[in-house]
């Protein structure tokens, strides 16, 4: 479980997010660090039981640097006020669909699964597939599992037909996505108490028909 002091620590930097305050309770954010590394390392665990191509994840192939990259950004605030990891075959550096996991306190956690803004011959590829495989497609999107715990895709999507399709095609709706994820929200309650882990298994088991669809697209 995630610790409640961890989700103090985030919850105070958001009010003080500057190199100040954090050099002052540096320590606090290397317990924070800690934490989440434990509790990626029991998630991953519990990954694997239901994907193979996870075995030998470690924490630091997954998580990201709480520095934010300010250098094109008007907010200057220099630190991320949550915890991630991406959670694929090959980790963060690996450009392919997998999961993610965002904790932040005040019910702000998430886990989400996919792929996220691919470049253009990538995302040609996934439009490509999901022309061929529709029937597939919208069962994996239909399936009583990934309708529980994500309900749909995310809304990310253009507002006319992509140049490679007729508005008029019949599943011109799921040719529009730029972004394919799903995302499930995880309550504070949930990722601070013993049954948290278990339960992103089982949301990651109903994401898996996804991210096999996505990147068999990319085979």
């Amino acid at each position: 479980m995630i610790s409640k002091q961890t989700l103090s620590f985030l919850r105070a930097l958001a009010v003080n997010n500057n190199r100040e305050w954090f050099a002052a309770n540096h320590n606090k954010y290397e317990r924070a660090k800690e934490d989440f590394n434990n509790y990626l390392k029991q998630t991953l665990s519990e990954l694997t039981k239901y994907d193979a191509s996870l075995k030998g994840l470690e924490p630091k192939d997954c998580v990201f640097r709480i520095y934010r990259d300010i250098r094109f950004s008007p907010d200057k605030t220099p630190y991320k006020t949550n915890l991630g990891a991406a959670i694929n075959e090959g980790g963060k550096k690996k450009e392919t669909a997998g999961a993610y996991l965002h904790i932040q306190p005040g019910n702000k956690s998430f886990f989400a699964g996919g792929r996220w803004m691919p470049d253009k011959e990538t995302l040609r590829k996934i439009r490509q597939e999901i022309d061929y495989n529709t029937d597939e497609f919208k069962t994996i999107l239909n399936n009583k599992n990934f309708k529980k715990y994500f309900g749909t895709l995310e809304d990310i999507a253009l507002k006319k037909a992509p140049k490679d399709y007729p508005k008029d095609h019949p599943e011109i709706a799921l040719l529009k996505y730029t972004s394919y994820i799903a995302s499930m929200p995880l309550a504070d309650s949930l990722i601070t108490s013993d049954k948290g882990v278990k339960e992103i298994g089982k949301v990651y088991k109903a994401l898996m028909p996804l991210l096999h669809f996505l990147n068999r697209a990319l085979d």
